[in-house]
């Protein structure tokens, strides 16, 4: 089944997250070359940078709610394009750094669970406290550590640090365990220090992208960066499972620490100066509020936020009764399941691949809005399912794969519209929200689908989830990102009043301030 999840845990990619989170979701010609901004496309060209962008990549979406259309000027010509991504270093190496890191946090989803069961005989209530504090931090932590990312003139030396904390503490398994030291609590404080190492290293990593990509290649970031994650997903398990058989489960932990001191030591590599204005701090609390009144007031913000809230639902409600749907109702053999999973991955690959492409073309906001539309594609399919195991396998293959591919798609479009939207000083918070959101929903969505499947049955609350999932459109297609029907000719020789805003607003996105 593939992850319906915006957002991933730890180490996603960053939206605004969705994500999970699985997470989320490119620059710049004179003002006089660029045509008017239609809400679909990149609005903005290369920065000057040796590398890619250098400095502070201000937001150019609309003012509205997060501030949103402060412009600095850039003196590259039309002609002088960015370099590929694949061939600039600093990209080459936070997207190594993410694509390490996030595989030792899959290998580590199997060893840690392990470790607690086959060596230390866990109950089933230390088994649910160590799978709890893997996610907690986020909720806990997970506004403040946006108010703290918006108040750092550098991001960088903040995500090393995460990544060395969650080095340090991984390593700390496999010494307890030959130490014979090695009990549950230590497992869960484990976990807590690496999830809260994870959730600040998000805020921070959020605002950094703008440092290192240039604006209009953003969006072909994101899915490399989603594509590293889709590859993670699959790949991670086996290679967890063959290091525990291999090493066993607590030496198969330092795979993990090794994975985060090599992240560390990519991002220490990485040259590209960032040169943030931070954010005036008003408090904690303060900031933390104008996080959360921009992501609200903000209507394409809010949009994005209420779509990821939605999916996110019932998309956990599904999941909680999807195993007991696919063997007990459709009678799939279990080692199939396995390999329908894989495929979410593989159509992830895809996914990440199209969206870099065809967001040059159509822009994020299009392909947003189509995506949206083709997320319930698979579990409708999965309610109204029924005939022989061929027919069930194939169209159950066809359609993982498929919305494997739409959920990169949506998410890499969410991340790089949220970087596009919010002003550089409102970043962190703004992540830092839709996080919070799409994340703490997660919980909520899991418990209403099994005590809802107890009452009417698992087809009528997979059908449920699928309607639910369909009304993310709705968050979409009422926004302004929505494109707009220019109005007819006017006979007059004035422009019609939807031009001349356009015109004012593409003035005022790409002016010199």
């Amino acid at each position: 089944m593939p992850d319906h999840n915006l957002t991933h845990k730890n180490r996603a990619p960053d939206h605004a997250l969705i994500p999970s989170a699985n997470h989320i979701p490119t620059h710049q010609t004179p003002t006089h070359d660029h045509a008017p901004h239609d809400g679909t496309s990149n609005d903005t060209g290369p920065d000057p940078s040796s590398n890619s962008s250098s400095g502070p990549d201000p937001g150019s979406g609309s003012g509205s709610g997060s501030g949103s259309g402060h412009h600095t000027p850039h003196d590259r010509s039309p002609s002088d394009a960015p370099t590929p991504l694949r061939r600039q270093r600093d990209y080459r190496f936070l997207w190594a750094a993410r694509t390490i890191s996030v595989t030792g946090s899959e290998v580590s989803k199997l060893a840690i669970p392990l470790t607690a069961v086959t060596l230390l005989t866990a109950s089933p209530s230390q088994m649910g406290l160590l799978t709890a504090a893997a996610s907690v931090p986020a909720l806990v932590f997970g506004l403040q550590s946006g108010a703290i990312a918006d108040r750092l003139t550098r991001h960088r030396p903040l995500m090393i640090a995460c990544e060395l904390v969650s080095c340090a503490a991984a390593a700390t398994v496999p010494v307890a365990w030959l130490l014979g030291l090695l009990n549950v609590t230590w497992l869960i404080t484990v976990a807590l220090v690496i999830g809260t190492a994870g959730v600040v290293f998000k805020a921070a990593n959020f605002p950094y992208v703008a440092a290192v990509v240039a604006p209009s290649q953003r969006t072909e970031a994101m899915a490399g960066f989603h594509a590293s994650y889709s590859v993670a997903s699959v790949s991670g398990p086996s290679l967890a499972g063959l290091l525990v058989q291999l090493l066993t489960a607590p030496l198969a932990i330092l795979a993990e620490a090794l994975s985060f001191l090599t992240s560390a030591l990519l991002l220490r590599a990485i040259r590209t100066p960032e040169k943030n204005e931070p954010a005036t701090s008003r408090g904690m609390w303060n900031d933390v509020v104008e996080g959360l009144r921009t992501s609200v007031t903000h209507p394409v913000l809010r949009a994005l936020l209420g779509a990821g809230v939605t999916i996110n639902f019932f998309a956990m409600a599904y999941t909680a009764i999807y195993m007991l749907y696919m063997v007990n109702t459709l009678n799939i053999p279990k080692p199939l399941i396995g390999a329908l999973i894989a495929l979410s991955g593989i159509g992830g690959l895809l996914g990440a691949w199209a969206t870099a492409r065809l967001s040059k073309r159509y822009g994020e906001n299009r392909i947003l809005l189509i995506s949206v539309l083709f997320f319930p594609i698979e579990i409708l399919a999965v309610g109204l399912l029924t005939g022989p195991l061929w027919w069930k396998l194939s169209l159950l293959a066809l359609t993982g794969t498929i919305t494997g591919g739409i959920v990169v798609a949506f998410a890499t479009c969410m991340g790089a519209i949220t970087l596009r939207e919010t002003t550089p000083e409102l970043r962190g918070r703004v992540n830092a929200t839709m996080t919070f959101a799409v994340q703490g929903v997660l919980a909520l969505g899991g418990v209403t689908g099994g005590i809802l499947a107890e009452f009417v049955g698992l087809r009528p609350v997979i059908l449920i989830c699928a309607a639910g999932i369909a009304l993310s459109a709705i968050w979409i297609w009422t926004s302004p990102l929505r494109p707009r029907l220019a109005p007819p000719a006017s006979s007059s020789s004035d422009p019609p009043p939807s031009q001349t805003i356009d015109s004012l607003i593409t003035f005022k996105r790409h002016s010199p301030r």
